[in-house]
């Protein structure tokens, strides 16, 4: 089989359904569109919080001093069902900054909040862009290395609060999980 130049004329224009579906696509990237301003102002899905620079040793120094100060007990958080690590579980007070760092694989340290408080919850990753998916309340946010991102939060109901990875970071991405405890 060769290769043989097109034949003239070889566009034709929409007609009949073709017609009604590109009608159709234009006019939903129109209200996609007109409502990005209304969720990220409205709807409340995008964070309009604080962003920082930070280097990631110091970001982790910070995490070390909070962890220290409010250090209140130890967690085991199971790993790929095979093994066991221990994460250190902080009870912070009350309007405080709250350090949480992402790193491959796992989230440190476990947080212990009061429902209603309000807290300033830091959040960055060490080494590579992580997502942190707070399930089952469905809050996403992407965490970038270099970056503080300062998020205000109030818990509004009391439980145990598994946080997720949602942006694949390598071979331990499946096991990449951290806890939020909120009474």
């Amino acid at each position: 089989m060769s290769l043989r130049p097109l034949t003239s004329p070889w566009f034709h224009a929409p007609a009949g359904h073709e017609k009604l579906w590109l009608g159709v696509a234009v006019l939903w990237c129109f209200v996609m569109s007109l409502m990005m301003p209304y969720w990220h102002f409205r709807g409340k899905q995008n964070s309009t919080g604080e962003a920082y620079t930070v280097s990631p040793a110091d970001f982790l120094a910070r995490t070390e001093k909070f962890v220290e100060a409010n250090k209140v007990g130890m967690f085991k958080n199971p790993v790929d069902n095979a093994f066991f690590t221990e994460v250190p579980i902080v009870e912070p007070a009350p309007g405080s900054d709250v350090y949480l760092i992402a790193r491959m694989w796992n989230f440190y340290p476990v947080l212990k909040l009061r429902k209603g408080e309000t807290y300033r919850l830091h959040l960055s990753s060490l080494d590579l862009n992580h997502g942190f998916s707070l399930q089952p309340l469905n809050i996403n946010f992407h965490i970038l290395p270099g970056y503080d991102h300062v998020i205000t939060i109030t818990p509004t109901s009391t439980g145990e609060f598994t946080i997720v990875c949602n942006e694949f970071c390598g071979i331990g991405h499946h096991a990449m999980t951290g806890k939020i405890f909120v009474e």
